[in-house]
């Protein structure tokens, strides 16, 4: 009966199981009560802002750009090709990524002159690639030469979208204009396309039939033709009579 009594007094003081050698806090509180023991929550990290759309990049890059001033332009022939081909400050490089760079060597007989590459240009990396590009080889047989003699550049070295550029790109591009004609030294001048006569000797090209234009530089005077672009000769035959009475003028006197 007395060790019953023991018994029953130790479970009712909660001692009814074998204890160890390491002390239980019994009247501690289980950490996953205890509000203080509790591992704070991290501050929530504030979110990277979204970045600005490409319209709002290419703002901000023109700011940039007006910030700095007009594009410092080489004046050395073989620096000038190499920024034309790599350097961001490029106008017009602006519009794509698939950069025409001009083919041949300064002081060439002929220099051949558009606005910017057409579409097949840009997929063949070549300016008059294609059916346009054939048309072209047969109009300088016409006069006697061939790719070989001439020098073939565009104004911009990518294309616009849609072929057409607004007021600020065409003042940069007028700038670079003249500054390519004064490294290229050609003789004479074939302007390609409707859109690089207006902008070279502000004519439309209309205007410009079986008349040879006068492009002052450096003092100069360099005899210069307007055509339409054989693309577009292509596309409308009966252009390629005026584009003929243009062409023919490079033979006067020859």
């Amino acid at each position: 009966m007395l060790a019953e009594s023991y018994y029953d007094w130790w479970s009712l003081a909660g001692v009814d199981a074998l204890m160890g050698e390491v002390p239980a806090g019994w009247l501690d509180t289980p950490a996953a009560n205890d509000v203080a023991a509790k591992p704070k929550p991290s501050p929530l990290a504030e979110p990277e802002p979204a970045p600005l759309p490409m319209a709002l990049q290419r703002q901000e890059t023109r700011v940039e750009a007006e910030a700095r001033g007009p594009v410092p332009l080489p004046v050395e022939w073989d620096e000038f090709q190499a920024w034309l081909a790599t350097n961001t400050d490029v106008p017009g490089s602006q519009w794509d990524a698939r950069r025409v760079l001009p083919v041949g060597r300064p002081e060439a007989p002929l220099m051949l002159l558009t606005a910017w590459p057409e579409i097949d240009d840009q997929r063949d990396a070549q300016l008059f690639s294609g059916a346009a590009g054939q048309l072209l080889d047969a109009m300088l047989r016409a006069i006697g030469l061939t790719r070989a003699d001439c020098y073939l550049a565009s104004l911009a070295i990518t294309r616009p979208p849609g072929g057409r550029c607004d007021q600020k790109d065409a003042a940069e591009l007028d700038r670079l204009l003249w500054h390519h004609l004064r490294l290229a030294k050609p003789e004479r001048l074939l302007l390609v396309g409707s859109d690089i006569a207006r902008m070279a000797a502000d004519i439309a090209l209309a205007d410009a039939r079986g008349r040879l234009l006068d492009i002052n530089q450096d003092g100069g005077k360099m005899e210069t033709v307007a055509v339409a672009h054989p693309a577009m000769l292509l596309a409308r035959p009966a252009q390629k009579a005026a584009a003929w009475d243009s062409l023919k003028l490079f033979n006067r006197g020859r």
